[in-house]
């Protein structure tokens, strides 16, 4: 297994890494919309979120030697589920190649986050 942390993402915020490869699959922890040079949420609709939080996991999979693309699965968390059209649309932009998905409602997320993203990648 190898740790893959980057700038260019959120650090983490806890006791983990930004992902890990195993074999040839990178598992990246869940992305908020952080920004990484100030590490506070700026943007404030559930688009400008999603955005955020996809930008970083791009830069964390990039990190890894790998890329949107590659992605074979996502789990999408989001603070009200009233929010899933419009998640979706910019979610769709993003996710080309039709990854298998779970989405669901969570109660809250780390700094009030209306998104929270997290995938499983080729290499």
């Amino acid at each position: 297994m190898k740790v893959i942390n980057t700038p260019d993402a959120p650090a983490a915020i806890g006791p983990y890494s930004q992902a890990i490869i195993s074999g040839n699959m990178v598992f990246t922890s869940g992305q908020i919309p952080i920004v990484p040079a100030t590490g506070n949420i700026e943007a404030d609709t559930i688009e400008e979120q999603t955005v955020q939080a996809i930008t970083n996991l791009k830069a964390v999979l990039e990190a890894a030697g790998s890329d949107l693309t590659k992605v074979v699965k996502t789990t999408c968390f989001l603070q009200n589920i009233s929010d899933f059209a419009a998640f979706n649309k910019v979610y769709a932009e993003y996710f080309t190649g039709r990854p298998a998905r779970s989405c669901v409602e969570v109660g809250a997320l780390p700094k009030g986050a209306l998104v929270e993203i997290e995938v499983v990648a080729e290499i």
